[in-house]
């Protein structure tokens, strides 16, 4: 199903005769091309003609190039440019600098930087705490990745992963509050990746990877978690086990169930799948089989690799051997973090009353809503043209935020459950409803709330060197 997307948009600029009906002339085109009008701008006005702006959406690439062409087969109408407005918008990139201190005078230059900056670098060496105060360092997170699993691109190289770290830094900002600043890194190796990290934190308050292909992702982030003071986050991991959490809560009080009763069902054993099941199981889930290609993962399985055989010890308790679609057979839970076709419509007519579907993988879930319509209770996907999207926009800018505010050390498994029910909590009672178990990115008491909860999870956990008191909204 073909759906229309701003980020398949395009701006017509337009020289239309002046004359009565041109116009008209050009949006008929457009309609019966398929496109779907969006604004329209006058440009300026010339004798015998007006120049405009017209913004169209389309479904792809190559209907907006067919929109293009019917647009110029309109008698009276001289297309003069056909602008993608996603390319627009990364012109010369999304994030700038700015600066947070005047300087206009020479008193302005001599305490932003010589002789007076000498004065609070010495405080610092003297005491390195104070970069917290004294530096960028309390509100600056870096956005490292090596370009090897980019959203559904995969293996894309550093270059081409910068505009998705530089997204990242600006919902950072937008949603957060946050100073972040995409860090793309010319090497796959482990160890050259966490001794680049290693090498840059002390200028940061946090590190948040992103897009590191697995099994290398549980490698470098286990290593910096135990190698530095900040808090380390890969978000592909956590930020997706968050936002699944926080929509498996509500879900589960849509259909009357209880999160220690329930079994659950995980196609994709890669870096999401390995957090969600830890932070499900965390959060009271007892009953979790993870498949791969191959079918369910179960104690003795031959021939794991380390974190697939650790996952497989931690789960499956009944130690079920067989297929993603008979290990459906009676679960309450389907969770898809794989590809589409990884499990059957069918067999998701073999699960239990009241049956929850959450298939994530983009752009192409597992089974496409559509097809199990009317035979499971609720259904998310990871997608925004469908109801309940499953989005990390909602997590990582809270938790952030909040492990920021309290100068956290780490996140910690509890930080990340207690960040899932602040998000569900976004959503009022009598609110919830099959189609509406996630919140809005836009709902802008979220950040806030998770900020709160996060950090009052990390004084409880012990990792946080301030208060909660002094810290939140700081």
């Amino acid at each position: 199903m073909s759906h229309f997307s701003a980020s398949y948009s395009v701006t017509l600029r337009v020289r239309l005769d002046d004359r009565p009906g041109t116009f008209a002339d050009l949006a008929r085109a457009i309609a019966d091309a398929g496109g779907l009008l969006g604004a329209i701008d006058l440009v300026r006005v010339e004798s015998g003609a007006k120049i405009r702006d017209v913004s169209v959406f389309a479904t792809d690439v190559s209907h907006a190039e067919a929109i293009g062409r019917a647009a110029r087969a309109v008698p009276g109408v001289e297309v003069e440019n056909v602008s993608d407005r996603t390319f627009l918008m990364h012109l010369g990139g999304k994030i700038h600098m700015d600066a947070n201190a005047p300087v206009k005078t020479r008193d302005d230059l001599s305490m932003a930087y010589t002789p007076g900056v000498a004065r609070v670098c010495q405080a610092i060496a003297d005491d390195p705490d104070d970069a917290w105060n004294l530096t960028i360092k309390r509100n600056t997170v870096a956005v490292v990745s090596d370009g090897s699993a980019v959203l559904g691109l995969g293996d894309i190289g550093p270059e081409a992963a910068m505009p998705v770290m530089e997204g990242k830094a600006l919902l950072f900002k937008e949603f957060g509050g946050v100073d972040a600043w995409p860090l793309c890194l010319s090497t796959k190796d482990p160890d050259a990746i966490v001794a680049a990290v290693e090498a840059i934190a002390p200028g940061f308050g946090g590190i948040n990877l992103e897009d590191i292909s697995a099994p290398r992702c549980f490698e470098i982030e286990e290593r910096l978690r135990a190698s530095l003071d900040i808090p380390v986050f890969h978000d592909d991991q956590h930020g997706t086990a968050v936002v699944v959490l926080a929509a498996l809560v509500n879900a589960l009080r849509v259909v009357g169930k209880e999160m220690s009763k329930i079994k659950v069902v995980v196609t994709g054993v890669g870096a999401a799948g390995v957090a969600v099941t830890r932070v499900l199981m965390a959060a009271g889930v007892r009953n979790v089989i993870g498949c791969d290609r191959e079918g369910s993962l179960y104690r003795g399985h031959e021939g794991l690799n380390p974190v697939k055989a650790r996952y497989a010890e931690e789960t499956n308790p009944e130690c079920f051997r067989g297929s993603a679609d008979e290990a459906l057979s009676g679960a309450d839970v389907y969770i898809g973090l794989s590809v589409p076709g990884a499990v059957s419509a069918a067999a998701i007519r073999t699960m239990a009353d009241r049956a929850i579907v959450f298939a994530m993988a983009n752009p192409t879930p597992e089974v496409m809503p559509e097809e199990i319509a009317g035979d499971v209770a609720v259904i998310a996907t990871g997608r925004s043209d469908y109801p309940n999207q499953i989005n990390n926009v909602l997590a990582f800018p809270g938790i952030f935020r909040g492990a920021l505010d309290v100068r956290a050390t780490t996140i910690t498994d509890g930080m990340e459950v207690a960040a899932g029910h602040a998000i569900a909590a976004a959503i009022a009672p009598d609110e919830l409803s099959a189609d509406y178990i996630v919140p809005s990115v836009f709902n802008r008491s979220i950040v806030p709330a998770v900020a709160r909860a996060v950090a009052r999870a990390a004084e409880r956990d012990g990792v946080a060197r301030r208060p909660t008191e002094a810290g939140v909204n700081a």
